[in-house]
């Protein structure tokens, strides 16, 4: 993680994971900086490509006081949970799962698809909720592809995926302050990104953008210093991501898939999982076991 020109707070490169051929690219929480905004978590999935009879299986697993949000660039999910939701999530649309007191879902490649193979790229981000949110009742919320506002001007390309950027309000059902945008640049064409909220950052999925003189490659996330003006200007053509919001009211806690204000409840989240206390998802039999040894909490 390297400080470059004073508008840019951190540029951090995601450590990259080998999920046996399926490359996983997470760029929060790092080191020197947990969050941005909610955003808690952040990975770009692939981009991946299945062989014929193969895909994505991640079994059910739990979740307590964060919301999942499921973007694809390419390839489908299938989305199970202890709601019984059941449906693919497809490029352009958004899943937005809230945790609340405790949910438990699982991720799977469509069976339709697996015969012939399929790929899959994407980003998957957790917002974490407010300390009045935590606790509250488990929800689904799928939004469309066209639903989402679209910005289109002076070599510009805009899905506002949730909150109000330039003017256009998505229906994402944010628990708090909330940015989040995916946003194709020509080269030459400019980005402006005013103070409208209090962190914001940028995901650079492929392209070069330069930032007050700094020139920027793909695969890195930058924090912006709350309250400057931004301009982000594309030298090839670009594709990022948007992203940020209020900051919480204050720290929040992270082990396995949990997220909480409260160690204690991160700890009575894992007890719960293991004593089989959460609610199953109709028509998956296979379920994650926490991981072994005693956990390390960070916050």
């Amino acid at each position: 993680m390297t400080t470059l020109s004073p508008s840019i707070e951190n540029l951090i490169v995601p450590r990259v994971t080998d999920l046996g051929g399926f490359n996983v690219r997470r760029a929060l929480p790092t080191a020197g900086r947990k969050m941005v905004g909610p955003f808690i978590f952040l990975d770009q999935m692939g981009p991946a490509e299945f062989l014929t009879e193969t895909g994505l299986d991640v079994r059910p697993h739990p979740h307590i006081g964060l919301a999942t949000v499921t973007y694809l660039i390419e390839g489908q999910i299938f989305h199970r949970d202890s709601l019984g939701t059941e449906l693919p999530i497809q490029p352009g649309d958004v899943n937005w799962m809230s945790a609340g007191r405790g949910i438990v879902h699982s991720e799977r490649t469509p069976p339709e698809l697996r015969p012939t193979g399929s790929k899959l790229f994407g980003l998957q981000s957790w917002v974490a909720l407010p300390e009045d949110k935590e606790e509250g009742d488990p929800s689904f919320s799928h939004i469309g592809i066209g639903a989402l506002p679209m910005i289109e001007a002076e070599g510009k390309v805009i899905r506002v995926i949730a909150g109000t950027l330039w003017g256009a309000t998505a229906p994402t059902p944010t628990a708090s302050d909330t940015i989040y945008a995916d946003v194709t640049l020509e080269p030459g064409a400019s980005l402006p990104l005013d103070a409208v909220t209090e962190e914001r950052a940028v995901y650079t999925l492929s392209g070069e953008i330069d930032v007050a003189g700094d020139r920027l490659e793909a695969g890195a996330l930058v924090v912006f210093r709350p309250g400057d003006p931004i301009t982000i200007r594309a030298l090839t053509p670009t594709r990022l991501f948007v992203l940020g919001g209020a900051s919480m009211n204050g720290p929040r806690y992270i082990w396995w898939n949990f997220v909480s204000s409260r160690r204690e409840r991160i700890l009575s989240a894992k007890a719960d999982w293991e004593a089989g206390k959460f609610d199953a998802v109709p028509n998956e039999s296979e379920w994650i076991p926490t991981p072994v040894g005693n956990p390390r909490i960070i916050g």
